[in-house]
């Protein structure tokens, strides 16, 4: 198992972890912290795919955590 791996792996972990919390704020602060992996990981393999999914979905959780601060 090689750095890129852990990564992918402590990427998977968070955005898992994302989904076990009940606040929708910390939920889409800890779903972006995992997507922000998922794209170093992306970068690391290359993958166009992985880098352009999850930075999209970084946005709109930034988007909604703005947009919607007391949800």
């Amino acid at each position: 198992m090689n750095y890129i791996d852990l990564l992918g792996y402590a990427a998977s972990a968070t955005i898992v972890l994302s989904f076990v919390l009940k606040n929708v704020n910390h939920i889409r602060i800890i779903n972006s912290i995992g997507c922000a992996f998922f794209v170093a990981y992306g970068i690391l393999l290359p993958s166009i795919p992985v880098i352009v999914a999850n930075g999209v979905v970084i946005l709109i959780n930034l988007y909604h955590l703005f947009q919607h601060p007391k949800s």
